[in-house]
């Protein structure tokens, strides 16, 4: 399974590692990008077995040909290790790649969707080998997975049909027990990535009664950055220290503009917080009901939202409860099933074209 350290995709590769574990799978992880941190390794290796790449994300460079070595070290690896499947968490990774056994790529963004989402335009041109190299990668794929209906509808607007596409929800190993909840409010995210529309949040605490903390990191690997000046930023926290700051607080808070499924919400959700949610299809489509959406290009609108709820302890209560039980429909185990199921179908798929050939 390929990692990498810098966003959800770690916490999405060991939680779901973990879990198969117990249904014997054994998982090596591969990782390329930055490095990890001494814990990211801790965790890697208490799982499965961890071996690291001098090889960069194809989001992090400007010309294809930096990933040209790619394919073929990706096999190498596989072949070392005697892999029966490979579960690639970036499709381009697939693009190119010449081995007999089955492949399975999962898009949890794409620089493609994201531009979409929001810029609300195509890629630069400079940038559009990327769109290539993940059409090229889809079809290498013997199955494709996509954490929400709406990613997967996003990347048939972007790419055309994908046809062996599924859908598969993430899931969190986080339980939290029910705690008091303090009179504050929470957010987590990447803050230098702009789809996560840190800035707006920023801008919104100027409005919020309540003190807002932000946890997470400001600096991008490519020099971007954020200058947080209105909230009570944390820094880049362990993700058992953001669990528990995000445990007692009352409200949780995602103003992310482009969000392919979002483990704060459900991290969130699972804590009993009430939550604010940008307006955006993931979030409808998988928290309408439980939750209070608000514009999310708009801080007062979104500073309005959270004040509302800070109002009216009975509405963040009853929020909060809801939140909880939908909370249930994203579990490891519902996760697991339905990976090991599409690689039931990837083996089905890789099967029958080596007998077509």
């Amino acid at each position: 399974m390929s990692v990498d350290a810098v966003g959800g995709v770690w916490r999405y590769a060991m939680d779901l590692a973990e879990a198969m574990g117990g249904a014997g799978v054994e998982t090596i992880f591969v990782g390329l990008g930055p490095a990890p941190s001494a814990a990211q390794r801790d965790e890697a290796t208490r799982i499965g077995t961890l071996e690291w790449l001098v090889a960069p994300l194809d989001w992090m460079v400007e010309d294809e040909t930096a990933l040209d070595a790619v394919p073929a070290t990706l096999a190498a690896i596989s072949l070392k290790h005697s892999v029966d499947l490979l579960h690639l968490n970036l499709p381009s990774q697939a693009a190119g790649l010449a081995v007999e056994f089955p492949v399975v790529a999962a898009s949890h963004s794409c620089v493609v969707t994201w531009f979409q989402a929001v810029r609300a335009s195509d890629l630069p041109p400079h940038w559009l080998w990327q769109k290539a190299s993940n059409r090229r990668g889809f079809d290498r794929a013997d199955v494709v997975i996509a954490p929400s209906r709406s990613h997967a509808a996003a990347l048939t607007r972007c790419y055309g049909a994908i046809d062996n596409l599924a859908v598969v929800h993430n899931a969190s190993r986080f339980h939290s027990t029910e705690t008091a909840k303090e009179s504050f409010v929470f957010a987590a995210g990447r803050w230098w990535d702009e789809g996560k529309n840190g800035a707006v949040l920023d801008r919104a605490a100027r409005h919020i009664r309540w003190p807002v903390v932000m946890a997470g990191a400001c600096d991008g690997p490519n020099g971007e950055h954020l200058a947080i000046e209105h909230a009570d930023w944390r820094g880049e926290l362990s993700h058992d220290r953001a669990m528990h700051l995000m445990s007692r607080a009352a409200i949780v808070v995602s103003p992310s503009i482009y969000e392919p499924f979002g483990l704060v919400a459900l991290e969130a959700a699972r804590a009993g917080a009430a939550l604010v949610l940008a307006d955006i299809d993931t979030y409808r489509e998988l928290w309408d009901g439980a939750a209070l959406f608000s514009d999310p290009r708009d801080p007062a609108a979104f500073a309005s939202a959270v004040n509302r709820l800070a109002d009216d302890g009975e509405l963040r209560f009853k929020l909060g409860r809801r939140a909880r039980l939908r909370s249930r429909d994203f579990t490891i185990e519902a996760q697991r099933d339905a990976v090991l199921a599409a690689y039931g179908e990837a083996m089905c798929r890789s099967s029958r074209l080596t007998a077509a050939e």
